[in-house]
């Protein structure tokens, strides 16, 4: 370990009793020999602004997850720019008292479809409108893939407004569907809901014919490790992944950011094992 003092991190959100970010953090911050610590603050709405400023603005930096991730926007002093692209925050640096929004997951989402040898292009359905959805869809209309929301009825202004945004901001036209109406042949289709993750497992967020007709999936959902969708789609033999990659590579830019530190290939591999290996034994 170093000389310099005890570095403390965290992970705001609202639930987190099953967030494998710790123990992700904690490998990374061994991996660098940094002593470091990181930990969980469970927050719901009410209590945001009383944990920013009087536990979080205290820590060297700390992630943010569901449903924070637009939310923390207006306690922050700066936006990087993908945070502004966005409109989503998923780790915040803090240098003095100054606290800079973030967005490593588009990092994480990128380079786990390159470990896996997915090319993002074509036709991308994105499953979802919130903070993750929308850095989907972000980086899916900047690679120049035609973009199709997927949502709930209920979402349906949300989704248009982010579908306003998302225009104004990259000059590009964005489909909006149904869930249970969604249909065609897409080349990758992006889950960015929590349909199907622990507990309520059972849920796939579109029909087989959907997975039948496309080439590749992306879920974002890592607990379970195999969602209902990933098993379709390794039924019908599409390429497919799930969160667990990009849940480590974001972790591992944030740690970058935090401690100006760099990660290789071979230790982000290493520390995706261990977590799948963490996640199994649970």
């Amino acid at each position: 370990m170093n000389n310099e003092k005890v570095k403390n991190f965290g992970l705001l959100g609202y639930p987190l009793s099953h967030s494998l970010s710790p123990f992700i953090h904690s490998e990374l911050l061994r991996i660098k020999g940094i002593d470091g610590g990181y930990r969980l603050y469970e927050t719901p709405d009410e209590s945001l602004a009383y944990e920013f400023n009087n536990t979080l603005i205290n820590l060297s930096g700390f992630n943010v997850t569901i449903p924070h991730k637009t939310k923390i926007i207006p306690f922050l002093s700066k936006l990087s720019e993908k945070a502004e692209l966005y409109g989503a925050v998923n780790t915040v640096e803090i240098n003095d008292g100054v606290t800079i929004g973030h967005n490593t997951d588009c990092t994480g989402f990128l380079k786990s479809l390159e470990l896996e040898g997915i090319e993002l292009k074509g036709r991308v359905l994105v499953c979802g409108y919130g903070g993750v959805a929308r850095m989907f869809a972000a980086e899916s209309i900047m690679s120049g893939a035609e973009v199709t929301l997927g949502i709930r009825r209920e979402s349906a202004k949300k989704a248009q407004a982010l579908s306003y945004e998302l225009e104004s901001k990259l000059s590009a036209s964005i489909g909006i569907t149904l869930l249970g109406e969604a249909e065609g042949i897409y080349d990758i289709i992006i889950n960015g809901t929590p349909v199907g993750m622990f507990p309520n497992a059972l849920g796939c967020p579109v029909s087989d014919g959907v997975i039948m007709g496309a080439s590749a999936v992306f879920d974002a959902v890592y607990n379970p490790y195999r969602t209902v969708l990933l098993r379709k789609a390794e039924e019908y033999g599409k390429k497919y992944i799930n969160g667990l990659p990009m849940l480590v590579i974001q972790a591992a830019a944030a740690e970058e950011i935090w401690n100006s530190v760099k990660y290789t290939e071979e230790e982000i591999r290493r520390v995706i094992e261990l977590t799948k290996e963490e996640l199994n034994n649970e």
